[in-house]
């Protein structure tokens, strides 16, 4: 299955029934992240999961990356990534978001710049990357 690089958030819901309507709860967590705002209009895609007859509470289901203790980060050390540098950080590095907005830092870009980088240290709510390429 190809995902596409759009993808902002992944998680597991269970479909309800409202009436003449069915509705999918968005977890708080992807609120509180920023990666959906209320009120705003998103494309949504529903996938199959594995064993569809498991636990609707299964937060690894449809290949989600969220575990027990909440969502893990979306990248490893020495991932190699194309980003957008989107913004500026307070001390001028450059901020590219990726799935679910998580924030990546890479040193010495502009924003603008679609840069080739090294995935260096990764924390839970950030990563730095290392240009390793701009002619990406």
């Amino acid at each position: 299955m190809e995902i596409s690089d759009e993808l902002i958030c992944l998680f597991s819901a269970d479909v309800r029934e409202d009436g003449d309507r069915y509705t999918i709860e968005i977890p708080k967590r992807e609120v509180d992240a920023g990666s959906v705002t209320p009120g705003d209009v998103y494309r949504v895609a529903l996938i199959e999961r594995e064993g569809a007859g498991g636990d609707a509470g299964d937060a690894t289901a449809a290949g989600s990356t969220a575990t027990a203790d909440g969502p893990q980060p979306p990248v490893e050390r020495g991932e190699i990534r194309y980003v957008e540098i989107e913004d500026l950080g307070k001390q001028g590095d450059g901020i590219a978001r990726v799935e679910r907005g998580y924030v990546i830092i890479v040193p010495d870009t502009e924003v603008g710049e679609r840069v080739k980088i090294e995935i260096t240290e990764v924390k839970s709510n950030f990563a730095v990357g290392e240009v390793i390429d701009d002619d990406a």
